[in-house]
């Protein structure tokens, strides 16, 4: 983790004369082009019995269950509109549903229980449109809501095996739990093992596999351990390891395995330094874990290039963001949370086609 409907009525206005599909003329299968990627973005699909060729969308969908705010950036509404920037479907189960975040001086809202995650899924799976390619998870505080997480995440992944889970494992920073000492085994024995993406700091890499970081060569060593317990790709999102740039940056890692068709394996290993931003953010966290998901899906085996987009869209967002802040602030004010919103709408072109400013080095 980072610190730092009126429906219904417009059908009456439809034209009486509608295309459907008909036996003659029916829906091209899915192309055989497609087969074997996680969900490719467009595939040219050919109809043998038309002989037509059809350009078709296959979807690519998300079901990420977080917490949501109706004022401002957290959870769901950090990852919902960036994802559906880049092109995925988002399917969002509310952890929470809070009228802001916890940072502001006061907040209202309900919090979603085990048995009533339990009941939405249920309500999903019985229309059959449980079917996904990616699973997000971000903070939660209760252990049998993120049990029932894991009971829904395997579930779906026995319908669909290369369903990739990407998990932000919230645990906390610097020496500090932010969640219930009793989380920490659900994440460990239960979380951690399910997931394929993780993006922890490094005091939550250091909390699950036991082991600290004092040197480059100690958090390679965590990443292979974090591997070892499941991920294939682990970015530490921060770290207190020296950066080469200066006091001014934070030094941030990540390992992705590869398996090849052979059973072998390969694993790039990169280091990236962001600079540090004098300000606290919320959301910052399920951004980050919603665009390594996206750039990742569309560079799933060059870590490299897909840390730089994402990182590199983190720092666009949260320079408008201060810029912005210290705007509204004026001159010698610190920012209130309400300032300090991400400016997410204003940086959609920033999301989509992010310039490189930060490059990673393979290590």
């Amino acid at each position: 983790m980072l610190h730092v409907l009126q429906f219904g009525a417009w059908l009456l206005k439809l034209p009486s004369r509608i295309p459907v599909w008909t036996q003659q003329q029916r829906e091209p299968a899915a192309c055989p082009r497609a087969a074997g990627s996680r969900c490719s973005s467009r595939a040219a699909c050919a109809d043998s019995t038309d002989n037509f060729v059809r350009e078709m969308e296959m979807e690519c969908r998300v079901l990420s269950i977080q917490s949501h705010v109706v004022r401002g950036y957290v959870g769901n509404k950090s990852a919902s509109f960036p994802l559906q920037v880049m092109g995925f479907e988002v399917d969002s189960i509310n952890s929470v549903q809070f009228s802001n975040h916890t940072g502001y001086a006061h907040w209202r809202g309900q919090v979603l229980t085990a048995d009533e995650l339990h009941v939405l899924y249920e309500g999903i799976k019985l229309n059959n449109v449980n079917h996904y390619d990616y699973v997000l998870t971000g903070y939660t505080r209760d252990t049998s809501f993120l049990e029932m997480v894991v009971d829904i995440i395997q579930e779906l992944k026995r319908a669909n095996p290369s369903l990739v889970f990407v998990c932000d494992p919230v645990l906390g920073d610097h020496g500090s739990m932010y969640v219930p000492q009793n989380l920490y085994p659900v994440y460990k024995d239960k979380v951690v093992p399910v997931a394929d993406i993780i993006t922890p700091n490094q005091f939550e890499a250091e909390l699950l596999t036991g082991k600290n970081i004092s040197t480059e060569k100690d958090a390679v060593e965590v990443m292979d351990l974090l591997h070892n317990m499941g991920p294939d790709t682990v970015v530490i999102t921060s770290s207190d390891l020296p950066p080469r740039l200066g006091d001014r940056f934070l030094v941030s890692l990540g390992s992705q395995r590869i398996v090849m068709p052979d059973g072998t394996s390969s694993t790039q290993r990169i280091r990236i330094e962001v600079p540090k931003v004098d300000a606290v953010f919320v959301g910052t966290g399920d951004l980050f874990a919603a665009m390594l998901l996206a750039w990742t899906h569309h560079y799933p085996t060059d870590l490299k290039t897909a840390c730089e987009k994402t990182f590199s869209v983190m720092h666009h967002v949260i320079q408008r963001t201060i810029s912005y802040a210290h705007e509204m602030a004026g001159p010698g004010r610190r920012p209130s949370p309400a300032q300090l919103e991400l400016r997410m709408v204003q940086s959609k072109a920033d999301i989509e086609d992010p310039a490189i400013v930060m490059e990673a080095t393979v290590l």
